[in-house]
């Protein structure tokens, strides 16, 4: 990993601007959004969700860290919006130091690597996955399959490091994550619990793909507008 700081080059100059032309006041409020999601999300991951869904024990699949994550892909998606898929890559690159670190001191390094490898790869594919759509007729189109489709690979990429036993060179499998029980607790068939995990998990950020849609309209034509606007974005 290069050892320049995700921070290098955001300076603002006399103009107020850093690199590329985005004012420092956005890259300030981008990074810091950003780095509250991802603190928010490790302390809340220790959370488990004391709920019930008809029969589903919502303590057992969940934690609080699934409801605060997917705002990640909002921060992503608004960056690079108004700035563009170079803006919205230095942002993942800060979110992923901040990460990396957190989840060294707070969690096991087989969980470390997963969460960390699972954050890059999801938010660097909803970044180059919204550059590709950014035009469509369709508004929505950008944001909503840029977050399901990183959201989709960041759970895949991050229980499949953190628990499946083809990935024991990370690490110790947790037994408990291995053990054979009923699918999300009440069907019939059985998996290892990290399945059933994994899909709780991604139904709360396929939910929020959508829920999300409604601040990034709100707020994709108000933040930092651009005087210049050819360009349709």
């Amino acid at each position: 990993m290069r050892r320049t700081s995700p921070l290098a080059g955001l300076t603002g100059t006399a103009h107020g601007a850093s690199a590329g032309g985005v004012p420092r006041s956005a890259w300030v409020a981008a990074i810091t959004a950003m780095v509250v999601v991802v603190c928010a999300s490790n302390v809340l991951v220790q959370y488990p969700v004391d709920a019930k869904l008809g029969g589903i024990d919502l303590a057992d699949l969940l934690t609080w860290g699934a409801f605060s994550y997917p705002a990640a892909f909002l921060v992503t998606d608004l960056t690079n919006r108004r700035f563009g898929v170079s803006a919205a890559r230095r942002v993942v690159v800060a979110g992923f130091a901040v990460a990396v670190v957190l989840s060294m001191a707070l969690a096991t390094p087989r969980i470390a690597v997963a969460s960390a490898s699972a954050f890059l790869v999801g938010q660097l594919l909803d970044v180059t996955v919204f550059d590709r759509l950014r035009r469509a007729v369709s508004w929505w189109k950008a944001p909503f399959v840029g977050s399901l489709l990183g959201s989709a690979t960041d759970t895949t990429v991050f229980f499949s490091l953190a628990f499946a036993s083809v990935f024991g060179l990370f690490g110790a499998a947790d037994a408990f994550a291995g053990e054979s029980a009923p699918l999300l607790g009440v069907f019939a068939v059985e998996v290892p619990r990290w399945v059933s995990w994994a899909i709780a998990d991604f139904a709360v950020k396929l939910g929020f793909a959508g829920l999300f849609l409604v601040p990034y309209r709100l707020l994709m034509n108000v933040l930092w507008p651009i005087p210049n606007r050819t360009a349709s974005i």
